[in-house]
């Protein structure tokens, strides 16, 4: 869920973080709610109706857990390691945390949730209605980079990519054109180490990155590449080329200002 689109989940103008597993933060929930320093998340989850409540949904996802070979998830944690801070719930816990803060907002929650749960583009645009036009800028590439994105990897699998091949052509176009795989990237630029790598490059990153996969699903069309090996070879190919032009244009245009 969490790479359910490039906008969060946001109630009365406020993000509501999530982590990699659709999480969602009680911590945001209670600043939102402007609640008491006795109702946040660390006392809340400790009395009995939230533990009676924390423990029959445990019960539930793990026996779902069972039937499909899927993760177990904790439905409450709190969150750990690098650019991850507060306490992330399963959204049924969250929708009654925030019940407790006010049943005002665990009616805005429920209500909100369900629309981003199911897509709803409307949605999106009414958060875009209150959003800066930077933010806009941003979500309407990113949109045309997810459409992007599905032809390319349709492209891969009308030539028989296989398997991890889909994830090593991904790697393939980061390593080439912004310098490094996905889990470099995010490193050397201090983002959280599962965060969406596309959720946080920029409007003109996102760009190039559309153009790399179109050149490559163009070149692996023409030369009809075929398998892992060769379409990993064709995306190389077009990640460097866009590269070279983005770094060609960039020189060209120091060397006229300093002229």
């Amino acid at each position: 869920m969490s790479d359910q689109g490039s906008l969060p989940l946001t109630v009365r103008g406020k993000a509501i973080s999530e982590d990699e597993h659709g999480r969602l933060c009680l911590d945001d929930l209670w600043e939102l709610a402007g609640g008491r320093a006795t109702q946040a998340p660390k006392h809340w989850k400790g009395q009995g109706a939230a533990k009676r409540l924390e423990t029959e949904l445990q019960k539930k996802v793990t026996a779902d857990y069972l039937k499909s070979g899927g993760q177990n998830l904790a439905v409450i944690e709190a969150g750990r390691g690098r650019g991850v801070k507060g306490t992330f719930a399963h959204p049924v816990i969250a929708a009654a945390y925030a019940g407790y803060l006010s049943p005002k907002l665990e009616i805005e929650i429920r209500e909100v949730w369900l629309r981003y749960r199911a897509g709803d583009a409307t949605l999106a645009d009414d958060i875009l209605q209150r959003a800066s036009a930077e933010a806009n800028h941003w979500a309407g590439v990113r949109a045309l980079a997810r459409s992007n994105r599905v032809g390319f990897t349709d492209t891969l699998k009308a030539h028989g990519v296989e398997s991890r091949g889909y994830m090593e052509c991904t790697e393939a176009t980061y390593l080439h054109l912004l310098g490094g795989k996905s889990y470099q990237v995010r490193a050397d630029r201090g983002w959280p180490p599962k965060s969406n790598l596309r959720d946080q490059l920029n409007a003109e990153e996102l760009s190039y990155v559309m153009a790399a996969e179109s050149l490559s699903a163009e070149r692996i069309v023409d030369e009809d590449r075929r398998g892992n090996a060769q379409c990993i070879e064709a995306t190389a190919i077009g990640a460097s080329a866009i590269r070279r032009a983005i770094e060609d244009d960039r020189k060209n245009r120091q060397r006229r200002m300093v002229a």
